[in-house]
């Protein structure tokens, strides 16, 4: 799915389940009146407007399905607080390209493209509530058939987090057996890049359904717990250069759900060659994401340690001396870390 700009996520919020404006919006397509409401920068819609009535009063939805009821469009203010005019005719630029075929719609897309404003069209035939912005358009679908969606998106996100959670502890062997190869890297990123989609996805679901969609969210947020910090540490642990964040999000922007395509793409942002990749080379990672299940070591402690072991085995290796010899940490700090370490590798052991 097409992640959504900002303008859109806006629109979508403004006439989510749970806001007056969809109670409106309700009211007109039960009662196959059809409306066209414009809502935004007034300066930029008045051009376009003729005839009409101002009216300046406090928005309610009972007030606009009845104004509804009236030929034309109906203006709002930004924050869909005060309907501003009724019962206007709108003159878009009728050379503004429209592929809509009813002169309502038609209408709602150009004033859109010509305003850059948000224009809802309820379609009095055929029970649709269309935003238009820009040019962008979006119809707006039934509660049930987007919880259906979402429940769906949940489920196969459910699967994967089940994957995920066995890769991560296969991955934790490896690192501390000092046996981790590219590919295993890759594969790893690649599902934690499959985990958030579907989560965009969702979310996406979410926006749509407003308040009806608590439940849902709830149940995101724990599929989805950990997920996006695992993966910076990935790249923490195994990019050749240093600018992780940077390095993260254009793998996560630029996601491509094909492995084959994905490992070729993030190998070389990580910093490894098409041969490297090729030849399933063994990787070392520096420490970052093991040491964070030690929960009690500060970032900034972290770092140092990283610095002056310059990788998890060196780390694993390391004295209580050598602990206690980096700054912030200390004898009682190094002890604890020292155990934790311990406590992890009879973990995987066990």
């Amino acid at each position: 799915m097409m992640e959504l700009k900002k303008f859109a996520i806006n629109a979508i919020k403004t006439v989510a389940p749970g806001t007056l404006l969809r109670e409106a919006l309700e009211q007109i397509l039960k009662a196959k009146t059809g409306a066209l409401i414009v809502i935004g920068d007034l300066d930029k819609i008045k051009p376009l407007m003729n005839g009409g009535f101002p009216l300046d009063i406090d928005f309610t939805p009972n007030k606009l399905y009845e104004l509804s009821k009236m030929d034309g469009a109906i203006i709002l203010s930004k924050d869909c607080k005060k309907i501003l005019f009724a019962n206007v005719i709108l003159l878009p630029d009728s050379n503004i390209p429209s592929q809509e075929t009813g002169a309502r719609h038609a209408t709602a897309e150009r004033v859109a493209r010509q305003t850059g404003q948000l224009v809802i069209s309820v379609s009095q035939r055929k029970d649709t509530i269309t935003l238009y912005q820009n040019d962008w358009k979006y119809r707006l679908r039934d509660v049930e058939e987007i919880l259906a969606k979402s429940t769906q998106a949940l489920q196969t996100l459910e699967r994967y987090r089940n994957i995920f959670d066995n890769l991560q502890q296969r991955l934790n062997t490896l690192e501390l057996e000092n046996q981790v190869t590219i590919s295993e890297v890759l594969f790893y990123l690649h599902r934690i890049g499959m985990l958030i989609a579907i989560g965009k996805e969702v979310e996406t679901y979410l926006l749509e359904l407003g308040n009806e969609g608590r439940l849902i969210e709830l149940q995101l947020e724990t599929l989805l717990a950990g997920v996006y910090e695992e993966g910076l540490l990935v790249v923490k642990d195994y990019a050749k250069k240093d600018d992780y964040e940077s390095i993260y999000e254009n793998l996560i922007n630029n996601f491509k759900g094909d492995f084959q395509t994905f490992s070729i793409v993030a190998g070389e942002n990580l910093g490894y060659s098409k041969e490297d990749i090729n030849l399933n080379i063994t990787i070392i990672p520096r420490g970052y994401r093991l040491l964070s299940r030690l929960s009690f070591i500060p970032a900034n402690v972290m770092d140092n340690i990283i610095k002056h072991f310059g990788n998890l085995p060196k780390i694993l290796e390391s004295s209580l001396e050598d602990l206690d010899s980096i700054e912030g940490i200390g004898e009682v700090r190094a002890k604890r870390i020292k155990e934790g370490l311990l406590r992890l590798q009879k973990s995987v052991i066990l």
